[in-house]
């Protein structure tokens, strides 16, 4: 009797837990959004209490003026700050929220190249990678404890906490999303980023500055976790034509960003 139970209760989470990401790939999705969206907010907020955050109005101007064009393809209200960082890094978490580093920035040589980072992070979030991730690293039973744990980083659980949703590096941990999750978020970045009018071939020129940045031993905590730069390459040529076919509608309709560095 109890086997049956544990076997409904087993296919019932499993029903319960399946959707669907935006490529169209089957996930486990657990937690409720909601849960996932508050550790986003606390995570960030928590960042902007004890990292310096950028006085250079040019940078927050350059950062937001190429996120607002991503983001208006997604809906919502987004926040984004640039933090006062040389390591070459973005990210975007769940709550609708952005971060750029100024390395980043200064190493970026166009609009383009910052809307493909800009662009895979954001795909993070709409593919509810971290969700995802936090659904299948954590039990039911410490689901609660997790997101409690956000509001403090020092401890170990807060530190797998944040790893989990991938904003863990300021803590001395980072989980690294997987292969999968990052071809997807490659796939959706270079989508959003033609959809909103930016040239989809500059996502590969950023990820050669970034490999040549990498060999010139600057800090890039983004490639740390990211697959060689030689297959995401070849995943981006090889959805070139379609992102350039949106490109093309985009400008048709009259999105063509003019952000200036």
């Amino acid at each position: 009797m109890l086997k049956k139970f544990l076997l409904s209760t087993a296919v019932s989470l499993a029903l319960t837990a399946c959707a669907t990401s935006p490529t169209g790939r089957s996930q486990f999705i657990y937690m409720s959004d909601n849960q996932v969206d508050q550790m986003g907010l606390q995570s960030f907020s928590d960042m902007k209490s004890k990292n310096p955050i950028t006085q250079n109005p040019r940078y927050s101007q350059f950062a937001s003026c190429v996120a607002q064009a991503i983001t208006q393809q997604t809906g919502g209200q987004w926040e984004v700050v640039v933090f006062e960082d040389e390591t070459l890094n973005a990210f975007a978490l769940p709550g609708n929220k952005i971060g750029v580093h100024t390395g980043l920035i200064n190493l970026v040589d166009n609009q383009d190249q910052l809307a493909a980072v800009i662009g895979h992070e954001v795909g993070h979030v709409l593919a509810r990678h971290s969700n995802e991730r936090l659904s299948q690293e954590t039990a039911v039973s410490t689901g609660l404890s997790m997101v409690q744990a956000v509001s403090q980083p020092q401890t170990a659980l807060g530190q797998t906490a944040l790893g989990l949703l991938g904003v863990g590096a300021q803590y001395g941990v980072i989980l690294p999303f997987s292969r999968v999750h990052e071809t997807e978020a490659d796939t959706i970045g270079v989508d959003l980023m033609a959809k909103a009018g930016f040239d989809p071939r500059q996502s590969v020129n950023l990820w050669l500055k970034m490999d040549k940045a990498a060999q010139g031993g600057q800090p890039i905590e983004f490639m740390s976790t990211h697959p060689s730069h030689g297959s995401r390459i070849e995943n981006l040529n090889q959805h070139m034509n379609q992102a350039l076919q949106m490109q093309q509608q985009a400008r048709n309709n009259g999105r063509q960003p003019h952000c200036s560095k």
